[in-house]
């Protein structure tokens, strides 16, 4: 099942920093340490061209370090982004990405014409608590649920420096599947919209696979299960998410999972790598590429079909 989530406002945003971006000198994009492709916006590099921009992993205290390392060298590939850790609780952190920013911005500027960078970043991935950071005072309104803030506001931050807040959104169509759910499960996707069962049975085989460890020793399981459903079903047992009968509470162990996942109560755990997301991208490239033959390969038939009953 795809997920995606693409209200109103969203569709606005989009619109308005698309705008603005030609009087834009730098690009601060942040992005959920633990997921930070499919937190970060395809839109982006289509808009910035070649603006410098700091890429900010925030959460950090969520992620797998080592982790957390692959993605920064894989981000820096490119030589106008610099990508930095942070956690953005840490407000002498924040200030200091002013100085980075300058450091970054040399395309040559008017005199006295302070440096206009724009915040990027989807929903609840932290911009607004790493804004007030910056700001070193509250300006932007926090809330650990998505789409806060709605719409764009100009915040000087320095006599040489302005940032330009903007409301965190998705994009239309959620690409490839696994995005959706990562994004699901950390929290960026409004909860009201989402299958907790669906996305719980995507996070523990996911963490079944990977960390292993870190289940047995917080539901103090005696080993992994050899598949996800009997994972689910150890988790319920150990939690007493249990009914009438012996039959286990899906909905409740599946909240209780995602939940303490989000909290990081299992300890510090990303859900993609550079490696798994360069081969879900190949096989869903593939599986495009078969649709769009095959929807070709239909309208060719009916084209033929409709010239044959000409004929006739």
């Amino acid at each position: 099942m795809a997920i995606n989530w693409f209200p109103g406002h969203m569709h606005k945003a989009r619109k308005e920093i698309a705008q603005v971006m030609p009087k834009v000198d730098l690009l601060i994009e942040v992005v959920d340490a633990r997921i930070p492709y499919s937190s970060a916006n395809p839109l982006v590099d289509e808009w910035r061209r070649d603006k410098p921009m700091l890429k900010i992993l925030n959460k950090i205290d969520l992620a797998d370090t080592s982790v957390t390392q692959n993605w920064i060298d894989y981000f820096q590939r490119d030589s106008d982004v610099r990508a930095l850790t942070l956690d953005a609780r840490n407000a002498q952190q924040c200030r200091e990405l002013l100085n980075r920013g300058r450091k970054l911005v040399t395309a040559p500027r008017s005199s006295g014409k302070p440096i206009t960078a724009m915040i990027l970043g989807i929903p609840n991935v932290g911009k607004s608590t790493l804004i007030n950071g910056m700001a070193g005072r509250i300006i932007a309104k926090t809330g650990n649920v998505p789409a806060v803030t709605k719409k764009q506001q100009r915040i000087p931050l320095a006599q040489d420096f302005v940032l330009l807040d903007t409301p965190g959104f998705l994009w239309p169509k959620l690409w490839p599947d696994g995005c959706g759910y990562r994004l699901a499960v950390t929290g960026a996707i409004k909860d009201a919209v989402i299958d907790y069962d669906d996305i719980a049975y995507f996070a523990a085989d996911f963490l079944r696979q990977h960390y292993p460890d870190a289940l047995i020793a917080r539901y103090r399981l005696d080993a992994i299960p050899d598949d996800t459903m009997s994972l689910i079903e150890a988790i319920a047992a150990r939690r007493g998410c249990i009914g009438r009968g012996g039959l286990i509470r899906l909905s409740q162990v599946s909240e209780l999972l995602i939940r303490e996942y989000r909290q990081g109560k299992l300890g510090r755990l990303s859900l993609e790598t550079p490696r798994l997301i360069e081969a879900e991208l190949s096989v869903a490239e593939r599986e495009k590429a078969e649709k769009d033959a095959a929807k070709q390969a239909r309208i060719a038939l009916r084209q033929q079909n409709k010239k044959k009953t000409k004929r006739r």
